[in-house]
């Protein structure tokens, strides 16, 4: 007689270990930016390579969020620990090259940095994998605060290590500092390995029973994967709803990452801040758009938020409006805030739409607007540094929002179409 199957962990753990891990892994997003300033001028970085690095950790963390989010419905334990491994070998890397070459010999390493920082960059993709851990561990109605808690208290990590980066750089060095994120790094990497379970039905699928709805909807799972990863991505691919909200997590999310890792060059290059200063300017930034996802969330459970999408980004455009005609700090504060607010609530809601666009291929959708959503936070960094070498004005490099804001609202217009052409009834007067 078999023994009685038993399913380790409770949803309340999967999202308390997806959060922290992924709180991690995000902090990525920071591993350069904060102290671009510092490494421009110990390499005589053009604005374009200086963007370019406080890019880079994103340019990994936006491409592998597709075959790991892919991966995660065989399991999360497993992409999600291959993530945190990577980082934290690109982090022993990074720390062994500031060793030999830091600070004098420097120049000819600009290469070998952006190859550590892609391989830093992977704890950053942990997000895809945290969102299937998270979905499989909570009943639908439950996932818009669950995923909202997730992904806001997760998005933090890159904030606060905005700011705690160059507070350690000014107490312990640079050396040290990093030396200090590494530490950090491997302890959460080990508690996720210690404490992290698997969804319900791929426990129940390891012990060699049948799996069903009936099965795990006592664990909080009232979904089960559909499909291989391949098919899903490659019919999610073929429908043009999927490749409109790209474009709009493009904007949002991959707006958020792109101006955590950019901010602190810009107060420095605008108001002349230091390093610590601008580290903390850019947490207000990151704090205020991780908040707001979260009450987001909760209100994606309650509301219909399809109409509030053209809203949010009007949020952002004003935003951006304020900071490229401010003459003071605190006003380009202000405007940042706001950004922070349009792009929080815009993040908190696109990835419950993709059910309504893209029912029969949710999770290859998904893993689209996830991945190549958040490349926009490699692609916008060096595309405001060239902005800002033509023009020598950091403002200016803001209106690249006002052009992504207007090819939102293009998108947005056609989505409300494409609802008229599949739902006539349902719009009728």
């Amino acid at each position: 007689m078999k023994d009685t199957p038993l399913v380790q962990g409770s949803s309340r753990q999967a999202l308390t270990m997806a959060t922290t891990g992924f709180f991690a892994g995000f902090a990525a997003v920071a591993v350069f930016g904060p102290l671009v300033p510092k490494f421009a001028a110990l390499m005589h970085l053009s604005p374009t390579a200086a963007g370019l690095l406080a890019a880079i950790a994103s340019l990994s963390g936006s491409i592998l969020r597709i075959p790991f989010g892919a991966w995660a419905d065989r399991g999360a334990k497993r992409p999600f620990m291959a993530l945190l491994l990577l980082a934290l070998i690109g982090m022993a890397g990074l720390i062994a090259l500031l060793r030999a070459d830091y600070p004098n010999h420097l120049q000819g390493t600009y290469f070998l940095l952006l190859l550590l920082g892609i391989l830093v960059g992977s704890g950053i993709a942990t997000f895809s994998v945290g969102i299937a851990q998270v979905s499989y561990w909570f009943p639908q109605s439950r996932q818009g605060g669950s995923l909202g808690t997730y992904a806001g208290l997760g998005n933090l990590g890159s904030g606060i290590f905005s700011l705690l980066l160059p507070l350690a750089v000014a107490h312990l060095g640079m050396i040290g500092a990093y030396e200090m994120w590494f530490l950090f790094l491997l302890i959460v990497t080990v508690l996720c390995g210690m404490f992290m379970k698997n969804a319900p039905s791929v426990q129940l699928e390891s012990q060699g029973c049948a799996v069903s709805l009936d099965a795990v909807k006592p664990y909080g799972q009232d979904k089960l994967p559909e499909g291989t990863a391949s098919h899903t991505l490659a019919e999610a691919a073929g429908s043009a709803p999927t490749w409109a909200l790209v474009i709009l997590y493009f904007t949002s999310f991959g707006g958020f990452i792109a101006l955590t890792g950019w901010l602190p060059s810009f107060w420095h290059g605008a108001f002349h801040t230091t390093l610590v200063t601008g580290g903390a300017l850019t947490l207000f930034f990151s704090v205020a758009a991780s908040i707001v996802r979260v009450p987001g969330g909760l209100m994606a459970d309650r509301f219909s938020i399809r109409y509030a999408l053209s809203g949010n980004v009007t949020v952002m455009a004003l935003g951006a409006l304020v900071v490229l005609f401010s003459s003071h700090m605190s006003m380009a504060l202000v405007g940042v805030l706001i950004m922070a607010v349009g792009m929080g609530l815009q993040n908190a809601i696109v990835f419950k739409l993709v059910p309504h666009y893209v029912p029969k291929a949710v999770g290859g959708a998904a893993g689209w607007v996830g991945g190549l959503g958040a490349f926009g936070g490699f692609v916008l960094p060096p595309v405001m540094g060239a902005v800002v070498g033509v023009w020598h004005n950091y403002h200016v490099a803001l209106a690249v929002f006002l052009v992504l804001a207007v090819i939102s609202w293009i998108v947005i217009g056609w989505l409300k179409h494409w609802d008229i052409l599949q739902n006539p009834r349902s719009h009728a007067a």
